[in-house]
Formats: structure tokens, sequence, C-alpha cells
């Protein structure tokens, strides 16, 4: 009984796991690496010279840790000395540390040049002997002089619609930079969305143009691309070719016009006192008199036109209105020559009748005169004061002279 006993506490003293070995499994429960790390955002930067820089990151370490001091350091290898960039003469003017001792780690670094081309690293200590970190691979940063803009947008958009156009760089800044947007080559302020997105919300025919891009402090401007803004037929109208009015058995011809994106290709026209069409195409012949009116069709929508009115009429009817043209004239002059005519007479009868007296006395007087009278006679028709001869007349020497008494 005895012997079994002992058996039993060897097995149990085997059984049972030492001591130090229990102490390095908590150890490593609290320990473990996926309690430490650092994540940076992106992990590869490429910035524009002269530009700022804002790296985002953020670590974590296990409970029970304080942090004791936390810096940046471009030298991440383990094993090698990792001076704190705040404290470097080349970048403790440039360098900011926006974090907090909790678990942000963000920087700004301000004027990078190509000097600055580096592999960056945060790295913290804790309060414990073990308390390390550094978080490596870290953040490369590439500094460029030149950079290409791009403007990646769809080639059409329907009106009414919204559409977003991102400006594209070789670079991925990340410093929040500021873009300007252009369209046409005039500078879009009012519409400025977005760090690197134009937001245009219920686009307008107004909108289509080209775009392009350019960056805040910086002369170089993407290459322009085109945006078409595509919309139903609007201002659809009919012309006339002629006046509207046309001889029977001839034709008019009317003309559908439209505004439209894409063209308008499809044309139908009505008689307003008819249902159906009574033809297509953009030119219609009419033969007959009535209002008609066209409808202009693309795949966005259609709109018809107000109505023009055609008049046919009748040969006879235009042959009698001719005839009656040119007779009203013909009369009308006829009129007008009579009415002169008379008026002209007038006139002469008007300037003979104020001379007339004077000339019909002495008309008179030299037909009496040229006939042989007798004085006696002469007095007695016409008494002594007419035609009464001058002195040293002729007409004396056809009186006969009474003789003188010797």
């Amino acid at each position: 009984m005895s012997g079994e006993m002992g058996v039993a506490k060897m097995m149990s003293v085997r059984m049972a796991p030492p001591l130090p070995l229990i102490f390095l499994f908590m150890i490593h429960g609290v320990f473990s690496e996926d309690d430490w790390g650092v994540s940076y955002s992106p992990s590869h930067i490429c910035a524009l010279k002269n530009s700022s820089v804002i790296v985002s990151c953020t670590y974590t370490y296990p409970t029970g840790h304080q942090i004791r001091k936390m810096f940046w350091t471009k030298n991440c290898e383990k094993g090698e000395e990792s001076p704190d960039l705040s404290e470097d003469p080349e970048y403790s003017q440039r360098f900011q540390y926006l974090g907090d001792k909790q678990q942000d780690c963000t920087i700004r670094l301000s004027h990078v040049t190509q000097k600055d081309e580096h592999m960056y690293c945060f790295r913290f200590i804790t309060n414990r002997t073990d308390g390390k970190w550094t978080g490596y691979p870290g953040v490369t940063l590439t500094v460029t002089g030149d950079f290409d803009l791009q403007v990646q947008s769809p080639e059409r958009v329907t009106e009414g619609h919204n559409v977003s156009l991102t400006c594209k760089s070789s670079c991925a800044l990340t410093d929040r930079a500021t873009f300007i947007w252009y369209r046409n080559s005039q500078p879009l302020t009012e519409r400025r969305d977005g760090n690197n997105q134009l937001l245009l919300q219920s686009v307008r025919r107004e909108d289509a143009g080209r775009y392009s891009c350019a960056l805040h402090g910086h002369t170089y401007i993407s290459p322009a691309v085109q945006l078409s803004v595509t919309y139903p037929p609007r201002n659809v109208s009919v012309s006339i070719t002629g006046s509207g009015e046309i001889v029977e058995g001839d034709s008019v011809t009317l003309i559908c016009s439209s505004d439209s994106n894409p063209p308008a290709l499809n044309f139908s026209w009505f008689k307003e006192d008819q249902s159906s069409s009574v033809g297509s195409g953009q030119s219609f012949s009419a033969l007959q008199s009535g209002r008609f009116y066209c409808e202009a069709h693309n795949q966005h929508g259609s709109q018809r036109s107000d109505a023009v009115t055609v008049t046919v009429k009748g040969r006879l009817v235009i042959l009698y209105i001719s005839i009656g043209v040119v007779c009203g004239a013909a009369v009308i002059i006829t009129v007008l020559l009579i009415c002169g005519s008379r008026w002209m007479k007038k006139r002469n009868n008007a300037q003979i009748n104020h001379s007339r007296p004077h000339h019909d006395k002495r008309k008179t007087c030299d037909v009496e005169l040229n006939e042989p009278v007798y004085e006696n006679k002469m007095a007695a028709q016409h008494g002594s004061n007419v035609c009464k001869p001058e002195p040293n007349s002729h007409v004396y020497e056809n009186i006969p002279r009474k003789k003188r008494r010797k």
C-alpha cells in the first residue's frame, strides 16, 4: 500500500510543470509582439520640392507601460544610434511633432529638399527595461522638383447628373495641397471641392468645356481634358423658304432646327388638325394650306416647335388679283393725268383774262380806223371818246376837206 502511494507521488511530481516555464508563459502573454507596433500611412511619400509633408503615424504598446521618450529618426536599422530629428540642426527648424503620448505620432516636415530623401522611423521607449520599439520599416520620402498632373474625367455626362473630376499627380501629395481648377483656361474659384477633386452637381450644358488643374503656388498646369454635356433638343424652331404663300400646285419648303447634344437626327412633321405625322426629315415640302410644326428627337428626349402658317392660293385668284392691281394702277394714272390737264388749262385761262381788255380795245380800234369812215358816223356810233384818231393820223386823209371861201 505504501509502495502504491510512493508511485503516485512520483507521478504527480513528474507531471507538474516547472515554475520557470509557467512564468515564461505569463511573460509571453504580456509582451506579445501583437501589443507592439507602429503604422505609417502611406508608407511611401513623393513630395514636391519646397513643399510641406505630413506623415500620419500611430503606435501601440502593452498595457502597464508608460511612454518615457518618443522621437523620429532617419537611422532605422537596429543596433545603430538613432538621433532625434528634433535635435538635428538640419531638421530642428523644419520638424514639428503633431502627435501625443498615447498613440498618435504624426509629424510635419516643411520645405523639403532632395537631401531629405530617406527612410524615417518612429521610435519610443517606455518605463520598462525592455520597453523599446522601433517602427521598421518606416516611411520612405522622395522629393522631386518636377511632377506631372493629369485630370481624370469621363468623356461625357448627361445634363442634370453629377460628375467628379480628379487631379492626379505623379507624387502622392499628403500635405493637403490646394488645387486650382480651370475651365477653358478660366479659373473656377467658386467650384473648389475636396483636395484634388472637382464635383459638378446637376450639370448644365454651360459646364461643358476643357478642364485642367494646377497646384497652388506652382506654375505647372495639367493638360486639358474635354468634358461633353449631353442634353435633349432645345429651342426647336421652323423656318420657311419664301413668304409662306404659294400657288396651287407648287410647294414651300419648311426646315426644322434645334439645339441638342448629340445633334438631333430624327425629325417628325405634323399638321395641327391631324394626329399622325405628315412627314419626316429635317426639311419638309408643304403642298397645302395649314399650320405645321416639327418635333426633334435624340436619345435623351424630344421637343416640338411652334406652328407656322402656310397659305396656298389658286392660279385664277392670283390672275384676278394681278389684273385688278394693274387696272387699278391704270385708273389712278388716268385720273391724275386728267386732273393735271384741267389744272393747267385753268391756269392758262387765268393768265389770258388778266391781259384781255386792253388787247380787245386795240383790236376794235384798229379795225374801225382802217375803214373809210366819215366824221359824223364815227361820232354817232362810238361817241366822241371812242377810237378817236390821234392828230396827224392817216385817218384824216380820207375825210373830204371843205373849200375855203375866198
